[in-house]
């Protein structure tokens, strides 16, 4: 009954969208049919929710999300490019929220129950209050993100002002002596990472990574730039000893399993929806426990946030989640 519901809840809004633009079912078929990008038989089996074998179609269609996964990836005449698979996971992620309110189970009981009692954060760019109304240093930032209780402080490669100049070369030495002020910020038994924010060259991204290595990152996000990245990491890897980490802006999983199944990178930052939806992170998901990789996946929002927790939850590896509010709290997040 409640699956039922939820779908007359989908009939409802179906028949309010027609009523307010003037348009009959008829007009929607047409104009779907007309497009040049082919949708998956979802959108036409909700416009056959008025009948009773309509509804039980769509509900039969709904409990089928590797299906409907595989003909949303493959209806396209091109390869799907990354915002297509972004778009791709935010339907996936519906799907599987109605999946869950038809069985009445959160998702992560649905894919195998949870591992674990709560994921840890870690806090990005977490607000210090600096003394005398000046800016707190990095320092009091880094020890104020480990006395809120976060797993780790995450700081960017020597951020400049929008629109400043960023000189690699020289930015480099800069992000060796703010490294230094993190690590004494979170102590002794404290952990922190910082992003370069694909701002380096291999060279560059090298000569950082190993002149931080003393100071012992959790993580370093991004070394170098994405369109080298497949290139460059595994020879960075060869180069350094601190942990690696990338992957926020990329698909699905053929964007770097190879990464994970060489070890060329400790943890992978793919997320929801960007990597596809839940369907494929918990692809990526088996491919990161088979070669012992850790998944720290990028903050998207509220929606990706829940999913995350549900997916993630249910895998027995390391699992970082990103809190970038700057100490702010979140209303739909109240425990924050």
């Amino acid at each position: 009954m409640l699956f039922r519901s939820q779908l007359e809840d989908l009939q409802g809004f179906i028949k309010d969208w027609l009523r307010h633009t003037g348009r009959t079912q008829s007009d929607l078929r047409r104009a779907l049919r007309a497009s040049s990008i082919r949708m998956p038989v979802l959108l036409e089996e909700l416009l056959r929710v008025h009948s009773r074998e309509g509804l039980a179609g769509l509900a039969h269609k709904l409990c089928e999300i590797e299906a409907l996964w595989q003909e949303m990836y493959i209806a396209w005449f091109y390869p799907p490019g990354r915002e297509k698979i972004h778009a791709l996971g935010a339907l996936d992620l519906a799907l599987w929220d109605l999946k869950g309110k038809a069985l009445g189970l959160p998702v992560h009981q649905i894919l195998g129950g949870s591992v674990r009692n709560y994921c840890e954060c870690y806090g990005t760019t977490t607000v210090a209050p600096g003394a005398n109304g000046r800016p707190a240093t990095l320092q009091d930032r880094a020890k104020a993100a480990m006395d809120a209780g976060y797993r780790a402080f995450r700081m960017g490669a020597a951020d400049v002002a929008v629109g400043g100049v960023y000189n690699t070369h020289e930015m480099v030495r800069r992000v060796i002596a703010q490294c230094k002020e993190a690590r004494a910020g979170v102590g002794t038994n404290g952990d922190w990472c910082i992003d370069f924010h694909q701002r380096f060259d291999l060279n560059d991204a090298a000569r950082a990574c190993k002149g931080i290595e003393e100071f012992e990152p959790y993580f370093v996000e991004d070394p170098v730039l994405d369109q080298h990245a497949l290139q460059d990491i595994p020879k960075l890897r060869q180069m350094t000893n601190v942990p690696l980490t990338a992957g926020e802006e990329w698909g699905h999983r053929w964007d770097f399993n190879k990464l994970i199944e060489n070890h060329d990178i400790d943890y992978i930052r793919a997320t929801l929806p960007n990597v596809g939806g839940i369907t494929e992170m918990m692809k990526v998901a088996a491919l990161c426990e088979t070669h012992a990789v850790g998944i720290i996946p990028h903050f998207t929002g509220p929606v990706a946030t829940a999913a995350l927790v549900n997916c993630l939850s249910t895998f027995p590896g390391p699992v970082m989640m990103e809190y970038n509010y700057g100490g702010r709290p979140i209303d739909y997040l109240p425990e924050c």
